[in-house]
C-alpha cells in the first residue's frame, strides 16, 4: 500500500525531495516547509506524483 511520491517546491517547481506515505491512512496531499536549494530558503512543498 506504501507509494512514494515527490515533493515539489511551490515557488520555483523543482522536485527536492521524495518519501513514501501509505494512500490507505493519509489520504489528502501533504505539504511541508523544507530547505529548497535553488531559492535558497525555506518554502512550502506539496506532493507531487513520482
Amino acid at each position: 500500500m506504501r507509494e512514494i511520491f515527490l515533493f515539489q517546491c511551490t515557488e520555483c517547481k523543482n522536485k527536492n525531495y521524495s518519501t513514501m506515505k501509505n494512500k490507505k491512512n493519509t489520504t489528502d496531499k501533504l505539504q511541508r516547509k523544507k530547505y529548497c536549494r535553488s531559492c535558497m530558503k525555506h518554502t512550502p512543498h506539496k506532493e507531487t506524483k513520482a
